[in-house]
């Protein structure tokens, strides 16, 4: 069973046990994946599915932290409920230090000695780590190591 057939079960479960964010976000999640699978005119791979769960999940993330500032609190916990029932679909996320020790890997195996090399760096730190990384973190982590 593919991933997008899994979050179809997934969404047909919720409609029958009447769980109605469940439903929603799982069709709004499909209806993505669809128009990404459209748009690239083939299937999608279930690292492409991840990368657009991932999008959605940042976006949700920062509709939450705005609605936080304008004092929205209860528009800001929808958002983090249809977070957490995107994450689901999620790898799990590498540890700060489990992130570290794959960053000093590539700064080892590479030869990365300065800040111009990030751009050389990153990609191979998010492909050793598959989906599991968070980008931001694994910036950060390299540009505190080459300063």
């Amino acid at each position: 069973m593919n991933f997008i057939e899994k979050i179809k079960l997934d969404m047909h479960s919720s409609m029958k046990s009447k769980d109605e964010l469940d439903t929603k976000v799982l069709r709004v999640l499909l209806a993505k994946l669809k128009e990404t699978q459209i748009n690239r005119g083939k299937n999608l791979t279930e690292q492409e599915c991840i990368s657009v769960i991932k999008t959605l999940v940042k976006q949700r993330k920062e509709a939450a932290e705005i609605y936080k500032k304008a004092n929205r609190m209860d528009l800001s916990e929808k958002e983090n409920s249809e977070n957490k029932i995107l994450s689901r679909y999620l790898p799990k996320m590498l540890t700060v230090n489990e992130i570290r020790k794959i960053v000093e890997k590539i700064i080892k195996e590479n030869n990365i000695k300065s800040i111009s090399q990030i751009g050389m760096a990153m990609p191979l730190i998010m492909k050793t780590g598959g989906g599991g990384i968070d980008g931001k973190i694994a910036n950060q982590i390299l540009r505190d190591i080459l300063d």
